[in-house]
């Protein structure tokens, strides 16, 4: 008679896991928010300082948290 092996996780990892990435991706989106947010209340001295014109800066702003750049979310 021949013997299956399954290896499965068990089912705490299998819980634990989505628990770890929904956090994540929810403190990602709040620190996206608080940057943008924060380059949204720069002046323009400091604004000029990063390249920024407060037309980017404004547009920036008005993005979505969910609209990261790809390199972002690495």
């Amino acid at each position: 008679m021949t013997m299956i092996s399954a290896n499965c996780p068990t089912t705490a990892n299998t819980t634990a896991l989505p628990r770890a990435s929904l956090l994540t991706g929810l403190n990602n989106a709040i620190a996206l928010w608080r940057q943008r947010r924060a380059l949204k209340s720069l002046d323009s001295a400091a604004l000029c300082d990063i390249g920024v014109t407060r037309a980017e800066a404004e547009a920036e702003a008005k993005r979505p948290v969910w609209d990261a750049p790809q390199n972002w979310k690495g």
